[in-house]
């Protein structure tokens, strides 16, 4: 039994609400963040063992399945992931910036922790669905290359359930950008 993250994404603040409400309630779940975000839906995002997180998640798309989005559940997911949720990252230098953005939440997780296990890649920050009309982005760093082919990875998962809207790699950002990201 391994850490795992899971994450469901409901149309409706009610339904969100009731579906972290049963998720804490059906097994030994940490809940890292619930909350609304634009415009009106409503994130819950849990970890815990494995088995405990697949049953949650389960358990909310049963009972609230009317109203949900989309979920995942992500066994083993890369460290890096929570501090870039966070926001607590530590990053002193960008060689390269990656950017990729999806339409919804729960995508985003899911292409940062495909972009983290394909390269050597600093996740920078992921921006979950908050003043961005329900959208999601994700920034890493690391060498040019490297960059490029997590972005590539991480599109390829998530564009197949439609979810991706753009991505960019920039080489060698401007000193000016590095400071507003950092």
């Amino acid at each position: 039994m391994s850490k795992a993250i899971g994450m469901v994404e409901y149309k409706t603040v009610s339904a969100g609400i009731q579906a972290a409400d049963i998720m804490v309630k059906t097994a030994e779940v940490d809940v890292i963040e619930a909350q609304t975000v634009c415009p009106g839906k409503y994130i819950a995002v849990i970890s815990g063992q494995l088995s405990a997180v697949e049953a949650a998640v389960t358990a909310a798309k049963v009972k609230c399945g009317l109203h949900l989005i989309n979920s995942f559940v992500l066994g083993n997911p890369h460290e890096s992931i929570f501090p870039a949720i966070y926001g607590a990252t530590n990053i002193r230098e960008i060689s390269a910036l990656g950017i990729l953005e999806t339409y919804d939440a729960t995508s985003i997780i899911v292409a940062a922790d495909v972009a983290a296990k394909t390269a050597i890649v600093d996740l920078i920050e992921l921006r979950i669905a908050r003043g961005m009309c329900g959208k999601s982005y994700m920034l890493l760093t690391g060498e040019v290359a490297a960059v490029e082919a997590a972005i590539e990875k991480a599109r390829k998962q998530i564009g197949e359930d439609g979810m991706y809207l753009d991505s960019s790699v920039i080489a060698h950002p401007d000193e000016k950008i590095c400071r507003s990201i950092l």
